[in-house]
């Protein structure tokens, strides 16, 4: 049965949202990525059952026309490699034009950390904030001290439910990417605070507490948790207290200081890897390019031979 390009892209998002377990604002944006490609084509009097490589390449130069940068072009390119992909598999193209137009490759960006000693800024400012805001500096600090101390993605961390703590209380059920499930130890420091906040925990909750969803971090939010675009308000507001650049800190930061503080004290690559529930090691290995530029800096400033 023929398709028109707007149910093409409903199933493809249908089938990344239900089989693959990509996250809502992800699918969002491969909606808003795919219905710009799809409007391209529409103006070129094109469809995606149509479109070819010689389209594909004046997609890519009215791409970069319009200004966008090489990683944003890059990402819309992903979108519509799955997008064809799909239609391979569902018969709907005996072909895949895109696999005929490379991309440049993008030079890996390493991710932003912070030091040990401007996490420990932060944690001092907690330490302060009990004797003026004593609920919402035990919320935070709870949220600080799980997400550093485990490693947790903001939005694993935020919709953590109550159900994650496991019995013996020093291990969390975490629900990661494609619906995998991963466990993770909390450090004293985590079980601690953790213990503070679930005491006081029910003045967070909804006064109808009918809405309470029996979330770890419940909110008047339409997700019933807290957002982790306030969480990520909350961390600036918090550096801003500690004298650290805003700009500098926000959740994943601290989720890459976590792996890469771990690295640096001896952890190994693979129990990092299970930690942070990345499916590929490949992509736990880019905080190995941290540590050798750090270890570099530190043979070039202190080996003996450096003043010879």
């Amino acid at each position: 049965m023929a398709m028109n390009d707007g149910h093409i892209l409903e199933q493809f998002l249908e089938m990344m949202m239900v089989e693959r377990g990509v996250a809502a604002y992800t699918i969002d944006a491969y909606r808003k990525d795919l219905s710009d490609y799809q409007q391209f084509l529409h103006e070129q009097e094109s469809n995606v059952t149509d479109v070819d490589a010689r389209l594909l390449m004046l997609w890519h130069a009215d791409a970069k026309m319009r200004g966008h940068q090489a990683s944003s072009i890059a990402r819309k390119f992903s979108a519509i490699r799955q997008l064809h992909k799909f239609m391979l598999i569902e018969q709907w193209r005996d072909d895949n034009p895109t696999k005929l137009l490379k991309m440049p490759k993008l030079g890996r960006k390493l991710p932003k950390i912070i030091s040990d000693e401007e996490m420990q800024n932060l944690f001092d400012v907690l330490e302060d904030m009990q004797k003026s805001q004593p609920h919402d500096a035990i919320r935070l600090t709870c949220l600080l001290e799980i997400l550093y101390g485990s490693g947790l993605r903001v939005s694993e961390l935020v919709s953590l439910p109550l159900s994650a703590i496991l019995s013996d209380a020093k291990l969390l059920r975490v629900m990661g990417k494609g619906g995998k499930e991963r466990i993770v130890p909390l450090s004293d420091l985590a079980l601690e605070a953790l213990t503070a906040w679930i005491s006081i925990r029910h003045l967070y909750v909804p006064k109808n507490k009918e809405e309470d969803k029996g979330f770890i971090f419940p909110s008047k939010s339409k997700q019933g948790h807290l957002t982790r675009q306030r969480f990520g308000q909350m961390l600036k507001e918090l550096a801003v207290l500690a004298n650290i650049p805003p700009e500098k800190i926000s959740p994943h930061v601290v989720r890459h200081a976590f792996a890469s503080h771990l690295l640096n004290n001896g952890a190994g690559l693979l129990s990092v890897q299970k930690m942070l529930g990345h499916a590929d090691i490949t992509t736990t290995q880019i905080y190995t390019h941290i540590l050798s530029d750090e270890l570099k800096k530190f043979v070039l400033q202190n080996h003996p031979l450096n003043g010879m």
